[in-house]
């Protein structure tokens, strides 16, 4: 068995992706390095060159090789005997694509399959889901209705369906906003939603090697300027992280188990992350990330930290869970 750590990708997220494939080859410095380029080409990168790029969430990572196709890629890690340590954030690499394509070819991956992947990813069908287990969402508004709930509620918040890090985040507070939304809309689909005031959390839910999983403890964020989006997540200085966050053990326990049911009800495996606006003593579920940022800075590692495992010890897991996927004892 080859480790291979995959990072990159062909969407906005490849930028945080290379950050998470840093982070990732620290904790497994012998595992060999593919990068997925824009051309849906994968390239072979030497340690001192991830290593060595140093602003990852604003300059593209350039690989010094030719690199060939991403298919003819999976089909040389299925005969050298690869499991693939997933780097990857959004897109096909996060929507289910790329695992199917594992799936098919009996090549072990970290994290959800593809049918839970898919799911997770759609951003509605994914509040859909965690509603049926019991985990309060959010409504949605209709493009079309979008002026009548303005009007109703004051403040909206719209965000694209099927993208992560905050990408095309667009907080709905004057007329104006609304003339934004919809020049969004006509590129992409929209999620659209009453702003719901309150603290920002996030909590992640890990399997373990023997099969048990847990939450970890959840994770209050103050971002800048009070919006978390992608300069506030990776770029601010003064956006906090607090782990463990200052909840009651009431709201703390609310978001742990909701954070569990919506992994179980998305059928992820590995590991996830559950983002929640706390409004008064109530977790409200935002989504579900099923290849969370695994960055020095991402919200996951930090949790895993508060609960005292080493982040190689979870690679390690989650290693033994995708080959037992492929090849059950």
């Amino acid at each position: 068995m080859r480790i291979t750590i995959l990072f990159g990708g062909s969407n906005k997220e490849r930028l945080v992706s290379v950050a998470s494939a840093q982070s990732l080859h620290r904790a497994l410095p012998d595992a060999d390095l593919w990068f997925w380029d824009m051309r849906d080409d994968i390239h072979t990168v030497r340690s001192e060159a991830l290593l060595g790029h140093a602003r990852p969430f604003e300059d593209e990572f350039v690989p010094g090789d030719s690199g060939g196709p991403l298919e003819q890629a999976l089909d040389t890690a299925k005969v050298e005997d690869r499991v693939l340590v997933l780097g990857l954030h959004g897109g096909r690499a996060e929507n289910g694509e790329l695992q199917a394509m594992c799936e098919l070819r009996g090549i072990p991956f970290t994290g959800s399959g593809s049918a839970a992947s898919h799911l997770a990813f759609d951003k509605v069908a994914a509040k859909r889901f965690a509603a049926l287990a019991g985990v309060t969402v959010p409504a949605g508004v209709p493009l079309h209705d979008i002026d009548r709930a303005f009007a109703e509620h004051g403040r909206l918040v719209a965000k694209p369906a099927h993208d992560g890090s905050s990408y095309g985040l667009i907080f709905v507070n004057a007329a104006q906003d609304l003339v934004a939304v919809r020049q969004a809309a006509k590129s992409e689909e929209y999620v659209i939603e009453p702003f719901v005031s309150g603290i920002e959390a996030t909590c992640g839910v890990l399997e373990r090697a023997d099969g048990t999983v847990i939450a970890l403890p959840p994770v209050e964020i103050v971002p800048a300027e009070g919006r978390f989006d992608y300069a506030s997540k990776y770029l601010a200085q003064t956006t906090q992280e607090i782990c463990p966050g200052r909840f009651s053990p009431h709201v703390a326990a609310q978001i742990m188990d909701h954070a569990l049911r919506a992994h179980r009800a998305l059928s992820c495996r590995g590991y996830s992350r559950t983002d929640f606006i706390v409004t008064g003593e109530k977790p409200v579920y935002l989504e579900t990330n099923t290849l969370p940022g695994l960055t020095a800075a991402s919200l996951y590692p930090k949790a895993l930290h508060a609960q005292g495992i080493m982040f190689a010890d979870f690679l390690r897991d989650q290693i033994v869970l995708a080959e037992k996927a492929v090849r059950p004892a």
